[in-house]
């Protein structure tokens, strides 16, 4: 999907809504463990109840790799409902790698490939070993890399925010300014925490254009008007998503309506907020 049909999709829904898919099988409601794929029968009927509400969908890999065979066929029959059901949708891989060329280039090809690879529109890519570990995601049309930048875990204080004494930029602002000679704006992102919010004003001095992916509305504890207020451009340029907020708020035969209706409210939010910015 190219920037502008996400933008058109964006305008068309009136949201930013990413639904992530974490969908793990020891929290999926226990009557769905009669059937004979229980998470891709829970993720069907979360699409089913919120596609209309959602831009985009983010399967979390950990959360299907960790099943073995089990956990990808659950993922691949997700992505083929999504193709065949709902194709204007975009489809991120929250796969966060990273490697030597040559494993990128791997790497980009089973995830962004077409059959019998899962056929993602972007990956999540760690770009601290360099340009040759990013660009192999960068070679494929109509696909994005999202550059982790700016996380929302404790741990990013770690690394992130280490000062380079010779220039004073922070470690999350080399990423953003180095990694521009990758791609552009039309094929990466970046991933930047939504309780980070208050740095969204310096990320945005750098990469005023560029999509950002946001984590960590909902049940992390981050707040969708902060995020907006500093993060929102043009063309809005934020895909806001929320996981477990949505996809379990219920554990009961109703679990879908509940996520329904916990998306209705971000999107409602979000309409809001567009329209307010201009946007629509």
């Amino acid at each position: 999907m190219n920037r502008k049909t996400l933008i058109d999709r964006i305008k068309q829904k009136r949201s930013f809504l990413c639904i992530g898919l974490d969908s793990e099988l020891d929290k999926i409601p226990e009557h769905l463990l009669k059937y004979e794929d229980p998470v891709y029968e829970f993720n069907k009927r979360i699409i089913d109840a919120t596609h209309d509400l959602a831009v985009a969908y983010k399967p979390n890999l950990a959360f299907y790799e960790y099943r073995g065979i089990a956990g990808l066929t659950s993922l691949k029959k997700t992505m083929q409902y999504l193709a065949g059901k709902i194709p204007e949708l975009f489809t991120i891989a929250d796969a966060k790698r990273g490697d030597i060329g040559n494993t990128s280039k791997q790497y980009a090809q089973a995830f962004l490939g077409d059959e019998p690879a899962f056929n993602f529109d972007a990956i999540t890519v760690a770009p601290y070993m360099g340009e040759d570990s990013v660009s192999p995601f960068l070679s494929f049309d109509g696909k994005w890399v999202i550059l982790l930048a700016l996380t929302s875990n404790k741990g990013a204080f770690d690394y992130q925010f280490l000062v380079n004494r010779e220039n004073g930029k922070r470690f999350f602002e080399e990423v953003l300014e180095r990694s521009q000679r990758y791609g552009n704006n039309e094929n990466m992102m970046y991933v930047v925490g939504a309780t980070q919010a208050e740095m969204f004003e310096d990320v945005r001095k750098i990469v005023p254009d560029h999509f950002l992916l946001v984590p960590g509305v909902g049940a992390q504890g981050g707040s969708l008007e902060a995020v907006c207020k500093y993060g929102l451009n043009k063309d809005c340029g934020l895909l806001v998503n929320s996981s477990r907020g949505i996809i379990f708020a219920s554990k009961g035969e109703d679990f879908a309506e509940a996520a329904r209706m916990e998306a209705l409210k971000l999107q409602q939010q979000m309409e809001s907020i567009l329209k307010g910015n201009n946007i629509l």
